[in-house]
């Protein structure tokens, strides 16, 4: 009897750098349009790249002039998708939220499997 080989779980890693400005985010939904095609899941994983990289382009020293913010995507053939955005840090302040306001990781908490944030005021992946 023949064994098989194991199937070789396929994945594609892209990484784009974008300037500060949340004129930006309309590329990063774009782009990740693109790659994610015929995910089930694609709008939940482009909502929360979107939310991450607006709030890297609103809240973060990627604000400034010259500042810039990476996407970082993961997506295996299985269906698993990783987004990382990385900024340039900056003060994180909870006392200037405005509970009137919708919260991008409000957002990304309630869509997401999971997530995280690692990282200082020199820089911030989330």
């Amino acid at each position: 009897m023949h064994t098989p080989a194991p199937r070789t779980i396929g994945r594609q890693t892209t990484k784009a750098t974008y300037p500060g400005g949340t004129e930006h985010i309309r590329a990063v939904r774009a782009d990740l349009r693109a790659l994610l095609d015929d995910c089930p899941r694609a709008d939940d994983v482009i909502l929360c790249a979107s939310e991450l990289a607006a709030n890297a382009a609103q809240h973060s020293r990627s604000r400034l002039p010259g500042g810039t913010f990476t996407v970082r995507a993961v997506i295996s053939q299985d269906r698993h998708a990783r987004i990382e955005v990385k900024d340039n840090g900056g003060p994180w302040n909870q006392g200037m939220i405005d509970p009137t306001r919708h919260h991008g990781l409000d957002i990304v908490r309630a869509v997401a499997d999971e997530w995280g944030i690692d990282g200082d005021h020199a820089s911030r992946t989330i």
